[in-house]
């Protein structure tokens, strides 16, 4: 089935959509921005790209989905996990999408998000010197 025939049935009826206030977003694994659009839905496109965090809470997961196995969903995504510094993740999405092609015009969306995810990682020093706490004697 083509990708603009799927995009017509999921547009409307799909199971991930959260509506609320008159906007409608979508919950889907693959989707970067949660809009409920075609270019960054990851239902309806072959190739598309995820990231979340990593459960270990230390880096990101790059996820792309493969279009040889489309019929078996076990085998359809492949799971990069990317646990360097923020410079390298970056450089490493950059990199993967650029030179196998595979979704060049999300780039840009994949390394703010998985910069987003580490920055939300980052643990803040606790102890003595904090702004706005009086010292104890």
């Amino acid at each position: 089935m083509s990708a603009d025939l799927q995009w017509q049935i999921l547009r409307k009826t799909s199971s991930f959509l959260v509506k609320s206030n008159g906007w409608t977003f979508t919950k889907e694994p693959l989707n970067l921005t949660a809009r409920n659009s075609f270019k960054y839905s990851g239902l309806a496109n072959e190739k598309a790209i995820g990231i979340t965090a990593d459960p270990s809470g230390k880096g990101v997961v790059f996820i792309t989905k493969r279009t040889k196995y489309a019929r078996k969903p076990a085998k359809m995504l492949t799971k990069v996990t990317l646990s360097k510094s923020k410079r390298d993740v970056s450089r490493s999405i950059r990199k993967i999408c650029t030179k196998t092609n595979y979704r060049c015009d999300l780039k840009d969306v994949a390394v703010r998000r998985a910069r987003a995810i580490l920055n939300s990682q980052q643990t803040t020093p606790t102890g003595e010197g904090k702004r706005g706490e009086k010292k104890r004697s």
